[in-house]
């Protein structure tokens, strides 16, 4: 670590704004759980003063950091160190300060997501069948990235823009299916997986207009928005009798492998970790 800081680690989440993060939350109750003398602080940083601010935290003695909208990709460019996955996902959501003055950049999202299926949906393969993603932004690439990683024979993908569903088909070179958004809920004819990355659904959000009819019996259905927990989406898929996983666990396991790293233990993802973030 670059500069004479001798005192507890201190990590922290960036984003531009950044009030909403429940990432303090989270990782204060396993530094409270772990008996850790470390911090983890919210850092507000605009798009134009976001690489000046990463310098002003690690010479304060920052370990590292999760960054999160809108710097996901500006992250990624000034890394001297990328993550296999990072590079696939073309964004990175987790930093460290490397002891030679470097910066190493990972993409965990991939991560949270495919252990918060595994979680919420046992037995959930993403080789049953083709997939659905609803959206086309950062975390839509870090959910394509992994179920093609996992071997998925088909991911479609549906965007209300469809030149941003396209831009992204290209980043993966034509390994995704473009589905107009008109047509979001007939191409959930045969999907075994079906995402949404969008914000509809969210508090203060319009509803998520689609349709799970054509959807098989056995698909599941995860929704990434956890505020509220349960959205309009997931409550439809239990009508239907579908397996339905929540987006706080995406959430929570994103987050392990940076508190791993930056603090030396590796934490547990558990009822308690949910209950505290949900301020139960």
């Amino acid at each position: 670590m670059e500069g004479k800081h001798a005192g507890p680690p201190l990590a922290g989440v960036i984003g531009w704004p950044i009030s909403h993060s429940r990432s303090p939350i989270l990782h204060g109750h396993w530094l409270r759980r772990y008996g850790i003398g470390g911090f983890y602080v919210p850092v507000a940083l605009a798009p134009e003063t976001f690489a000046e601010g990463l310098r002003a935290l690690r010479t304060v003695g920052f370990v590292g950091a999760n960054v999160t909208v809108p710097h996901k990709e500006a992250a990624l460019a000034l890394a001297s160190a990328i993550t296999p996955r990072a590079a696939r996902v073309g964004a990175a959501n987790t930093l460290t300060f490397l002891p030679d003055g470097g910066l190493h950049a990972d993409n965990t999202d991939v991560h949270g997501f495919l252990a918060n299926l595994r979680q919420g949906a046992p037995g959930w393969s993403a080789t049953a069948g083709p997939a659905l993603v609803l959206g086309a932004g950062g975390a839509a690439r870090a959910i394509v990235a992994g179920l093609i990683e996992e071997g998925c024979p088909e991911v479609r993908i549906a965007n209300r823009t469809r030149d941003r569903a396209d831009r992204l088909a290209d980043h993966f070179a034509g390994r995704l299916t473009v589905v107009d958004w008109g047509f979001a809920s007939a191409a959930m004819d045969g999907a075994r997986t079906i995402v949404n990355t969008t914000v509809l659904g969210m508090a203060g959000q319009a509803d998520l207009d689609v349709q799970l009819d054509a959807a098989p019996a056995d698909a599941v259905v995860n929704d990434i928005v956890y505020v509220p927990l349960e959205t309009p989406l997931l409550r439809a898929a239990r009508r239907r009798g579908l397996t339905a996983v929540d987006g706080l666990g995406m959430l929570l396991h994103q987050a392990a492998p940076g508190f791993e790293r930056w603090f030396g233990t590796k934490p547990a993802v558990d009822e308690d970790l949910r209950r505290a973030v949900l301020g139960a």
